[in-house]
């Protein structure tokens, strides 16, 4: 669940809250918590491979509310993916001092979309393989990268060091709210009801220790990144801040390591996204709540068409 996000807004939220910017994962952990408290307790009732789709059916029952805000949910995830796909064509192209203005950034997050599609049609055992052994060496991957970064900076922040200039609040709010999509994908594990062992109680613990273990990962990273970087130079760096971040205190070997992070990164969210879609809207699907003549299956719909 490690998200890809921060690789792609920890310059945007930086722009908006500053200097107070690693704060604002403490703010979006804090935000995710509470959302994350009701997923948990609709997951125990009704565990399913619907995931939000079967909470919305639970609620409002099978009808136009229930298919119009499960396709909202798609189309928002969808819209992730490719701001994710996005984040992995720019960072992979700084192996190559190649800007992400170059037109090879969309061909490269198109061609990550359809690697994606073929893992997600090669059946959910290899699918679980891949993505647990990959989430897994980019957690330690990163966590090695904030703290060789924080040692070789004598675990500097600016914030505590030195004064903080004055902040619109209203921006270290947005920041927080940007800095939620980091912690976005907690949503896809309840799409996992269907095979997960007892889960009335693992979807709720998986999602505490998952958000429990992004919470300090992100805020080390961050510091990690202001101790690096200075606030302008994390702004003019926004679309790969922590492959810019790598260059001064690691060199060009740790540039490529946190490059393969942001790919491995990338990759796993990008799987995991499609997965929970595909989940939702054939249990949709399944229940004529969406559109499905072109699958072959007769009868009106009962939802939004």
């Amino acid at each position: 669940m490690f998200g890809a996000a921060i690789f792609a807004v920890l310059g945007q939220v930086a722009e908006l809250a500053g200097p107070l910017f690693p704060l604002s994962y403490v703010g979006g952990a804090v935000i995710a918590a509470f959302s994350a408290y009701r997923y948990i307790k609709m997951a125990n009732l009704y565990p399913s491979a619907g995931g939000i789709g079967m909470f919305f059916v639970k609620i409002y029952g099978k009808g136009t509310i229930t298919a119009s805000a499960s396709l909202l949910m798609a189309f928002s995830m969808i819209m992730a993916q490719s701001l994710v796909a996005r984040t992995f064509g720019t960072y992979t192209l700084q192996l190559f001092d190649v800007g992400p203005g170059s037109s090879l950034v969309p061909v490269l997050g198109v061609g990550l979309l359809i690697f994606t599609f073929l893992v997600n049609i090669s059946g959910n055992r290899f699918i679980q393989t891949f993505t647990s052994i990959v989430s897994l060496i980019k957690i330690i991957g990163i966590a090695l990268f904030a703290l060789v970064a924080l040692k070789v900076s004598n675990f500097y922040f600016d914030v505590v060091a030195g004064s903080v200039p004055d902040q619109a609040a209203t921006g270290f709010i947005a920041s927080m709210a940007l800095s939620l999509l980091s912690f976005k994908g907690f949503t896809t594990i309840t799409n996992n009801g269907s095979e997960i062992v007892n889960p009335h109680k693992n979807i709720g613990r998986a999602i505490i220790i998952s958000i429990s273990i992004l919470s300090v990962l992100y805020l080390f990273l961050s510091w990690a990144v202001t101790s690096s970087l200075s606030i302008p130079e994390i702004i003019a760096a926004r679309d790969y801040s922590l492959a810019e971040a790598a260059r001064p205190t690691l060199g060009v070997y740790g540039l490529w390591f946190t490059v393969g992070i942001a790919i491995l990164a990338t990759i796993t969210v990008c799987i995991g996204s499609v997965f929970a879609v595909s989940r939702m809207t054939a249990m949709l699907t399944d229940m004529r709540l969406i559109p499905h003549s072109h699958l072959g299956m007769k009868g009106p719909s009962k939802g939004i068409c």
